[in-house]
């Protein structure tokens, strides 16, 4: 009898092990470790031969990128497709990942042949999505296949210059004789598809899946092997995605893409602003207005505060689109710089439209909604911008000029800006308050 042997593989971070351990000695995750069966076949691949040129000799001249024909995944992507490039989508089950790839498919077949390749979807499954959106484009070629070889010999031999992987976790390759997802295939698959991606200058797209924490299933070292990694989120009750890059060595990492999802496909939203500000154009109590950056874009936001007394301690402390630690930070630092007391008081935060922001200058529109859902009292037609400090100073933040233009842009009285960026808007139309401590942020508001 033959005794098939295994190795213990971190799901983590790739890491293996002869043996099961309970914390992985690489990337220190607990409980990530799990069984698979080791290969006895070595991957035989055919590589065209490296060769060796001094930097110098190298040209610098920038390559084209490839126009996705949507502005909003140009922005994400930092200006198109990078010939070559590899690229990874994830987000979490029925967000609209597939939908978002095969209209970004169809756009980019209007001047290349593309390959949409699905391991989930028969053909005739795609054509039922492809006709709901509306897609027909010639140059678009779709096939169902597991193989990622036979996915390799196709590309080649009808010299597709752009592929679609639907997903990475579905995807084998027949030398290896482990299961479809499990950490081996996962991570030879990607190094098979990403040097069939850099040898060919073929751009490829692939879709991977998330855990329950929402991070990307596999090993760790899937994203480092990518070029970019996208992620495409929003809560499935709202409309509204956003597409965001968390790396990319082509671009800013800083963008934001926004669309609104409709049962003909996703369709992108010109002026995010309006999503995210609110309907009701009159300041309500428990409400503020901020405008924060997300790269080379301003966004208002709606900030809603709700504070209720509460007779049973502990005060119960809830937030929505915000990290709740700062939440805390900020009712710290208004109990000990003002006469506010939140210790028999509930406090909901939310951010409207399903958006999470985690610029710092949303600080001080957190407080005023705050400090308006405590009072009851609604504010004045103002955006309030700045960070807060634990001693109460109102710090400076980066790009106020395009901040103050945006608020401007849709009518607002006023700005409440820190003082040390007032000289950097003195010539704007609208009304600036500059401020510099916390207790002056609580006397404007007041009146």
């Amino acid at each position: 009898m033959v005794k098939i042997k295994t190795k213990f593989y971190c799901r983590e971070c790739g890491h293996e092990n002869p043996r099961w351990l309970g914390r992985c000695p690489a990337c220190g995750e607990w409980n990530s470790f799990i069984e698979e069966r080791v290969e006895k076949k070595v991957l035989q691949t055919k590589t065209k031969p490296s060769e060796v040129l001094s930097i110098a000799k190298i040209s610098s001249a920038q390559q084209e990128r490839i126009d996705t024909g949507s502005v909003e995944i140009n922005r994400v992507l930092g200006g198109g497709v990078v010939p070559g490039s590899f690229v990874l989508l994830s987000g979490e089950p029925g967000i609209g990942k597939s939908t978002l790839l095969l209209q970004l498919a169809d756009l980019l077949a209007k001047k290349n042949p593309v390959l949409y390749v699905s391991g989930e979807e028969s053909a005739n499954q795609i054509k039922l999505r492809a006709d709901r959106l509306g897609i027909s484009s010639e140059n678009l070629h779709v096939m169902s296949e597991t193989s990622i070889q036979k996915v390799k010999d196709i590309t080649e031999q009808n010299e597709y210059k752009i592929v679609f992987i639907d997903s990475i976790q579905t995807m084998i390759l027949e030398e290896l004789q482990s299961a479809a997802g499990s950490v081996t295939q996962v991570r030879e698959g990607s190094a098979f598809l990403m040097r069939m991606a850099k040898e060919n200058e073929i751009s490829v797209f692939i879709v991977g899946h998330v855990t329950k924490d929402g991070s990307i299933a596999g090993p760790r070292v899937l994203e480092h092997m990518v070029d970019t990694v996208l992620y495409f989120e929003g809560d499935q009750h709202h409309i509204y995605r956003l597409l965001r890059a968390v790396k990319n060595r082509f671009g800013s990492t800083n963008e934001i893409g926004v669309f609104e999802m409709r049962g003909s496909g996703l369709v992108e939203v010109a002026n995010p602003s309006l999503v995210f500000m609110g309907s009701s154009n009159e300041p309500l109590p428990g409400s503020a207005v901020t405008v924060v950056m997300e790269g080379t874009r301003p966004l208002l936001v709606e900030i809603q505060a709700l504070v209720s007394n509460n007779a049973y301690p502990p005060p119960r402390r809830t937030v929505n689109g915000l990290d709740y630690h700062r939440l805390l930070m900020f009712l710290a630092v208004m109990e000990k710089r003002t006469e506010c007391t939140f210790y028999n008081k509930d406090v909901f935060v939310n951010i409207a439209g399903g958006i999470k922001v985690d610029d710092p200058s949303i600080d001080l529109g957190v407080i005023a909604a705050i400090l308006s859902g405590l009072k009851d009292r609604a504010h004045p037609h103002l955006a309030i911008i700045g960070e807060i400090g634990l001693t109460g100073e109102i710090r400076g933040v980066s790009q106020i000029e395009q901040r103050v233009n945006e608020a401007e842009k849709f009518g607002f009285e006023g700005c409440v800006i820190p003082y040390i960026n007032a000289n950097r808007v003195e010539t704007a139309k609208i009304k600036i308050y500059p401020v510099k401590r916390l207790e002056d942020v609580v006397n404007l508001l007041s009146k």
